[in-house]
């Protein structure tokens, strides 16, 4: 087979942003398969794990999804016994969400799954190089307020 010419495509950030991303993402799903969670559930736990009370709108704003979109995983999240929703103590009117005993453990494991899948799909890195590399892609996807 003739090798294809990517040298262009090779130039954009998008381009390679996204075959990295790719790469790293397959990983993620097989090494968080045993803990039954996908890339936003992950997100959301670990959001919840390091905000306890939490609001779903903050989630929301965090995440830059939707609230139909969130309710649903809530729900499944609940469900499964690994958050709960508690009144939120300076608003009436929302929610605080809160990981579970259970949601406590499982994330401890899976946030470890991760930080080694991420050393392990950086590993051709230095230590500099991997927070360079994510500073420049915060300042990305993030404003400049």
């Amino acid at each position: 087979m003739e090798p294809v010419d990517t040298s262009y495509l090779r130039t954009l950030v998008g381009y390679n942003a996204r075959r990295a991303s790719l790469a790293i993402i397959e990983t993620f799903m097989v090494r968080m398969a045993p803990y039954d969670l996908k890339v936003v559930d992950f997100s959301v736990l670990s959001l919840v794990a390091h905000n306890p009370g939490i609001t779903s709108r903050q989630l929301c704003v965090a995440l830059n999804v939707l609230p139909p979109n969130l309710v649903g995983l809530i729900a499944t999240l609940e469900r499964r016994g690994l958050i709960e929703r508690l009144p939120h103590p300076s608003d009436g009117r929302a929610m605080g969400v809160h990981l579970t005993t259970q949601g406590v453990e499982l994330m401890a494991q899976a946030e470890q799954t991760a930080f080694d899948l991420e050393m392990d799909a950086t590993s051709r890195l230095t230590d500099a190089e991997r927070k360079t590399l994510i500073r420049l892609l915060q300042k990305v996807y993030t404003s400049a307020d």
